[in-house]
């Protein structure tokens, strides 16, 4: 005889503290551990597909590009345009109405229930797309699934309404931090972002959890930051580019998101995504051949603008490609986050304008240490001016 569910708290009456404490943990918990299996299931996964990761040989996804074949990058972007094009086709046919975080947390009220085996489907779709080298991000996945999790611990608990809302934005804002390392991050995102409230309780929930789902992945993939940045001198001139730069930064970013949105708006639906990802995903292969920097969610290229290791003239030809591969793949049909590739843009938008303002730094004018050093005030602009749907306003984020 199967026992009943726990009684929900009376509708307007908040949970015991004994209970949300238990479900916080549980949250956080679980969604350290979503993060953890999606991380390792996209590093093998890059590491087939591009046949990097062995002893002494490239470690990262950017240099494992670089040194695969040219018949590697294109077969690995094919394979990333049937799955992206078959996937989410399938995915919309047979699968349930997919609902996203904002819907299922509501502006007011508790709002509706994701389904568990669409999202689940679907952030598998996102990890393994960008694995292949999806130039989109890999944020939203850890997110969905965070609040997929969350949704069935409050279920089981029996929580109040309001405090099953704030439980699964915690659990999209554990999923953020456990994928990224940014325990503040993930709680800045589940209060301003998904909740909009400072209240005391949501605070408490949304620190709890984002510190645990910060934490979970230490113990197998350890406490690793996302970016070296090296040392950071402010200097006159420093602040002085700031200043300048700042505005120009600004309105390209605002130009951005009103690109990737219209394009979003025209995404490919039913068998026209089909075709769309297998024309795309092709085409973003032949270029990997001549711009190994492209395929993936940029972390690479960000990491290479924040060490002084692209030249203006390559930053610029990598920005204007990757606002390109871009908007292919969201008009493509293709779903996953814009967080890090909005990092990306602003980094390589900050290198071209170091270089061609002839910053003086350690390595001089258009390709030295300013150019890098300098990355940290463009993709912050560029983030800021995403919209919250991806995450953008979570300042402290890595990629």
């Amino acid at each position: 005889m199967t026992q009943p569910a726990p009684a929900s708290a009376p509708h307007g009456a908040p949970t015991a503290w004994p209970v949300m404490a238990v479900a916080v943990i549980a949250t956080g918990f679980l969604s350290g551990v979503g993060g953890t299996v999606l991380s390792l299931l996209l590093h093998m996964i890059q590491h087939a597909a591009y046949g990097y990761g062995q002893p002494g040989g490239p470690h990262t996804f950017v240099q494992g590009v670089s040194a695969a074949a040219p018949w590697r990058r294109i077969a690995a972007l094919c394979a990333a345009g049937v799955v992206a094009g078959v996937g989410w086709w399938a995915l919309g046919r047979f699968g349930r109405p997919l609902v996203s975080i904002a819907a299922a947390v509501g502006r007011t009220g508790l709002g509706k229930p994701m389904p568990a085996l669409s999202t689940t489907v679907h952030v598998l779709l996102q990890i393994v797309t960008v694995a292949l080298g999806s130039p989109l991000g890999r944020e939203v996945a850890p997110r969905e699934l965070g609040a997929v999790l969350a949704t069935g611990t409050g279920r089981v608990l029996g929580l109040a309404p309001d405090d099953r809302r704030i439980i699964i934005a915690c659990g999209a804002g554990a999923g953020l931090s456990a994928v990224y390392n940014v325990p503040l991050g993930g709680a800045l995102f589940i209060l301003e972002v998904l909740l909009g409230t400072v209240g005391q309780r949501a605070v408490l929930c949304a620190v709890g959890a984002s510190a645990i789902g910060a934490f979970v992945p230490w113990a197998v993939l350890g406490n690793l930051h996302q970016y070296d940045i090296g040392p950071m001198v402010v200097t006159a001139p420093v602040v002085l580019w700031a200043l300048c730069a700042g505005p120009v930064i600004g309105m390209g970013a605002q130009m951005a998101r009103r690109l990737m949105a219209v394009v979003q708006n025209r995404a490919a639906r039913g068998g026209a995504r089909i075709a769309w990802c297998l024309v795309v995903f092709p085409l973003l292969g032949v270029l990997s051949c001549f711009y190994p920097q492209l395929p993936g969610n940029g972390r690479g290229p960000m990491q290479l603008a924040l060490s002084a290791q692209l030249g203006t003239q390559l930053a610029a030809t990598v920005l204007v490609l990757k606002v390109v591969v871009i908007m292919g793949a969201l008009r493509a049909g293709a779903a996953g986050g814009l967080l890090t590739p909005s990092l990306t843009m602003g980094a390589l938008l900050a290198t071209v304008l170091a270089g061609v303002e002839c910053l003086p730094a350690h390595g001089g004018c258009g390709h030295g240490g300013a150019a890098g050093r300098h990355c940290l005030s463009g993709h912050v602009h560029v983030h800021a001016a995403d919209g919250p749907g991806v995450g953008s306003r979570v300042h402290p984020c890595g990629a």
